[in-house]
């Protein structure tokens, strides 16, 4: 594929994960991000490599946009490219895929940001999940479970929506634009 078109495929991906979050935030839908839709559909279509770029890139310019806090997260959304990119390699992206991975990233993207949460910010993040924490560290759980229990209980319902939105767009794609990624453009 040429460069031009596969790094305004990365673009296109970047603002979609922006403004995807941007809405779901504005609109303050509880346990839904929306932040990883632009990676994994670069990761899905166009690999993992392509599918990370578009995803740290995604952070960097967040960390821009709204705040640096953003940036350390940067680990998770590349995460997710490198396993939506592994999987959509292997088998095809449909729905039953594409529910399968959402359940495999909701427990991978936690296991990466809950860490990153807690050893940066003690657990908080600033996000719809910071009241669930609090009410688990009033109960005397741990930090870290504190951290944990309400990232994967919003990355179930997130990332399994997120894949299937990705799943949805691919078979409704045409199918010459699918295979501009296998072209040897100069």
């Amino acid at each position: 594929m040429n460069k031009t078109r596969l790094m305004t495929f990365i673009a296109t991906g970047i603002v979609i994960n922006i403004a995807l979050s941007l809405v779901v935030k504005t609109l303050g839908i509880p346990l839904l991000f929306l932040d990883t839709v632009g990676t994994i559909f670069i990761a899905a279509v166009f690999g993992p490599l392509a599918g990370a770029i578009t995803g740290g890139l995604t952070n960097l310019v967040n960390g821009v946009l709204v705040g640096p806090t953003e940036i350390p997260f940067a680990l998770v959304n590349i995460t997710v490219a490198i396993v939506v990119g592994l999987i959509a390699k292997r088998f095809k992206f449909d729905i039953k895929t594409a529910v399968i991975t959402g359940l495999i990233l909701s427990v991978v993207a936690p296991l990466i940001g809950t860490p990153i949460a807690v050893f940066m910010f003690g657990g908080l993040t600033g996000g719809g999940t910071d009241l669930l924490f609090a009410w688990l560290r009033a109960t005397g759980q741990t930090v870290f479970a504190s951290a944990f229990i309400p990232r994967i209980t919003g990355n179930i319902i997130d990332k399994v929506i997120s894949c299937i939105l990705v799943a949805v767009l691919i078979t409704r794609m045409p199918g010459d634009l699918l295979n501009m990624k296998k072209d040897k453009a100069a």
